[in-house]
């Protein structure tokens, strides 16, 4: 059983949304403001994060800012209204695990929230076993959220990282784009968007570009 907090100013959705939670042996707090939502967030008694962007008090981009920033690595889905995207991307750069556009389907929102817990629970097993990856010359601290290669600190986005963190845990495994939207970005793949390509070419550049290899036809490769 998980414990969710859901950041909605909306009563409706927001137990509509518990309750649906609820029904599938989650326990739920509701926080209908964003400084309430950001203490519950940062009070380490949850598991998942369901946010709302057009809050009061604080807007969801500042909780979800501010939540990373404070190093907090709970898993936010953000649901809302604003669905273009600058929205979308905003939310996503700023540390978001998925992003959801009302009106959304329960069904879609029970299995994207199942999957976070998921990858939630497998980077959680087995303390210290996960806090730094290293491969191809490059190192991840996931607990500082800190890249270093050759031993020269890098700046990565949170996209960014997380894209890198996927690489590494799969170094040597062909990864296909339509593998890395699901885990990274946790969106429906889109065959038109080139979202994957652009981010491993920021990768490249900030890494060395012998780092992740090209697999014709198949994906990309994090060079271990």
């Amino acid at each position: 059983m998980s414990r969710i907090l859901i950041i909605e100013d909306e009563d409706r959705i927001a137990s509509f949304v518990a309750k649906g939670l609820r029904a599938e042996g989650h326990t739920t707090t509701i926080a209908t403001d964003g400084r309430t939502g950001l203490d519950e967030a940062m009070s380490g008694d949850h598991d998942l994060v369901v946010l709302d962007i057009g809050l009061p008090v604080l807007d969801g981009y500042t909780v979800l800012e501010t939540l990373r920033d404070q190093g907090s690595r709970i898993p936010v889905i953000v649901l809302t209204a604003r669905d273009s995207v600058t929205d979308t991307v905003s939310a996503l750069e700023g540390g978001a695990d998925d992003y959801m556009p009302k009106p959304f389907r329960f069904a879609e929102l029970l299995a994207r929230v199942r999957l976070r817990l998921r990858q939630q629970g497998d980077a959680g097993n087995g303390p210290g076993e996960r806090d730094v990856l290293e491969a191809g010359g490059v190192r991840l601290d996931l607990r500082t959220r800190r890249a270093t290669v050759a031993g020269k600190e890098i700046d990565l986005s949170a996209r960014e990282f997380t894209l890198a963190e996927t690489f590494m845990v799969n170094a040597g495994n062909v990864l296909s784009r339509e593998q890395l939207l699901d885990h990274v970005w946790g969106l429906d793949f889109d065959p038109g968007s080139n979202v994957v390509d652009v981010y491993v070419g920021y990768l490249r550049r900030k890494f060395g570009a012998q780092t992740i290899a090209t697999v014709r036809g198949m994906g990309y490769r994090f060079v271990s």
